[in-house]
């Protein structure tokens, strides 16, 4: 750490961390043997894709091996953090720039400064082995920022094109999840197109869990991020384990997947744990669902336990076929009404309109929701005029209808216990935390993966590090084809090439576990 600021033993003692390699890195460091296997097709949508990626599709698939490969080549790359922060982003950026060097000592790292605009913008700073002192095995990704900004249109390629020719640079490296890797080919494909002389390679980040598949067995940071909430809720436990008096509704990050929901249920043991997937499956109404956590309530009441643990995936909701259709009418109406919702004066009004407005069944969804809520869908909408789904604090909404429901079966005699509410939602806490072991070394194997494939000179891949379940020493190093994991999916109206979230999978040794003991 620098000598200027003064450190604690714990940062001291990460900073001394030496993260581990696969064995094929260790004797000739990222001038290995690059040996082509299968090439790879999409994964769905074969011809179109084809069609989109003439120059990126079809490739094949790489793995690192003993032997001497292309030791001295000149690479001097940019790296780019796109998206959320997740755990062991700085040691992707370490392991890269250690890479590059054991290539040649010549070879360059550039970071482009708050995310891929940095790239559009020409706003970047050099990375050097004392700029990197600081960050070795640390959370976040303050080293040079992150940003959200898309990369799809060919001014912005040009744009990135003329400030990587000005720089000297002849790599980019992407760090990011499936919209970001989706952008990382997108541009892959037009550079090699072009004939730009830039190659383009891709990490896999997320923690939440949903970049994975035949060939990618994790991304970097859901470790490390599930063990950090993990140990949140389990304090949460304990206290209500000591106070006994409420019930705790934990909402955990990952919308569109409930891999860490699934997770920090399998290592926490809590009373419920919902998952998007089954609901969607099971076809289960809100009204369902809030069933099953008031049956919990009930039961556990008649043992004399007044308090519990529910764990709650952040887009349950939208997983929930009573309110997709409900935010589908409610976007039609506040679409087609926008000025006479703004002309109403108060909420009430506007709550009443919009009521009126709804189909009989989607009245009665929309009824069930506590007023909070209502008021929430009804002003947090996006530049698109949409509901803000994501805003909704589902935790609360649960919460709030479990106790009408308790209250409705107490004046029925039904229910003769007590029910207090805590709500919670445990999301930034695990972005920046610093990598456990298995996130430093993962991610400085996946930087190390990176530099020797742009060592091989390859385009249009995201580094892959397999065999996860053992020791780092074991574990494989390749490239696969960004290509082979698109597909189109339709979005603002278009068919557009992207990356197939990974969604949990119920026929999966993960959620039968969960299954098999939830009834305890």
């Amino acid at each position: 750490m620098s000598a200027t600021h003064p450190v604690s033993p714990l940062q001291q003692a990460r900073s001394d961390y030496q993260p581990k390699l696969p064995l094929v890195f260790t004797q000739h460091g990222a001038a290995v043997r690059c040996v082509e296997g299968e090439r790879l097709d999409p994964l769905a949508d074969v011809e179109a894709i084809h069609q989109l990626f003439p120059h990126t599709a079809g490739l094949p698939m790489l793995t690192f091996e003993p032997g001497t490969g292309p030791a001295g080549k000149k690479v001097c790359a940019g790296v780019i953090l796109s998206g959320g922060q997740a755990p062991g982003g700085h040691n992707v950026i370490a392991g890269l720039f250690d890479g590059l060097k054991s290539l040649n000592p010549a070879n360059r790292l550039v970071g482009f400064l708050g995310g891929p605009s940095g790239l559009v913008d020409g706003k970047q700073i050099e990375i050097t082995a004392e700029l990197l002192a600081d960050y070795r095995n640390t959370g976040g990704f303050d080293i040079i920022g992150s940003g959200r900004t898309k990369l799809e249109k060919a001014a912005q390629f040009d744009q990135g094109l003329e400030h990587c020719r000005k720089l000297g640079l002849n790599a980019l490296v992407v760090i990011g999840g499936d919209d970001s890797n989706t952008n990382a080919c997108v541009l892959a494909e037009y550079y090699r197109k072009i004939n730009a002389g830039v190659d383009v390679i891709g990490c896999p980040k997320t923690i939440d869990g949903d970049l994975k598949n035949q060939f990618i067995d994790a991304s970097f940071g859901f470790d490390t991020a599930t063990k950090v909430y993990a140990e949140l809720v389990g304090n949460i436990q304990r206290d209500a384990n000591s106070a006994k008096k409420y019930y705790h509704f934990i909402k955990l990050m990952g919308r569109s997947a409930s891999h860490i929901a699934l997770e920090v249920a399998l290592q926490t043991h809590p009373n419920a744990a919902l998952i998007g997937e089954e609901v969607a499956a099971r076809k289960l109404t809100l009204g369902q669902v809030v069933d099953q956590l008031v049956e919990i309530v009930v039961k556990r009441s008649e043992q004399g336990r007044h308090f519990g643990v529910f764990l709650v995936p952040e887009g349950i909701i939208e997983f929930m076929p009573d309110m997709q259709q409900l935010i589908k009418e409610l976007n039609e109406v506040l679409h087609h009404h926008e000025a006479y919702l703004k002309s109403l004066v108060t909420q009430d009004d506007r709550r009443q309109f919009l009521f009126n407005k709804l189909s009989a069944e989607t009245g009665k969804t929309f009824n069930m929701l506590p007023q909070a809520i209502q008021i929430q869908l009804v002003l947090d909408r996006d530049p698109h005029g949409n509901v803000q789904v994501s805003r909704i604090e589902t935790e609360k909404l649960l919460a709030d209808i479990v106790e009408d429901r308790l209250r409705e079966r107490k004046a029925q005699g039904q229910y003769h216990g007590k029910f207090s509410a805590q709500c919670h939602f445990f999301g930034y806490e695990g972005r920046c935390a610093a990598p456990s072991n298995f996130d430093a070394d993962y991610c400085y194997s996946l930087g190390f993966t990176a530099a020797a494939l742009l060592g091989a000179g390859k385009t249009g891949y995201i580094a892959s590090v397999r065999h996860l379940d053992r020791p780092a020493a074991d574990w494989s190093a390749g490239g696969v084809p960004l290509t082979t994991m698109m597909n189109l999916e339709r979005r603002h109206g278009a068919d557009k090439p992207v990356i197939r979230k990974a969604l949990v999978d119920l026929n999966g040794r993960p959620f039968a576990e969960l299954a098999a003991h939830r009834d305890e």
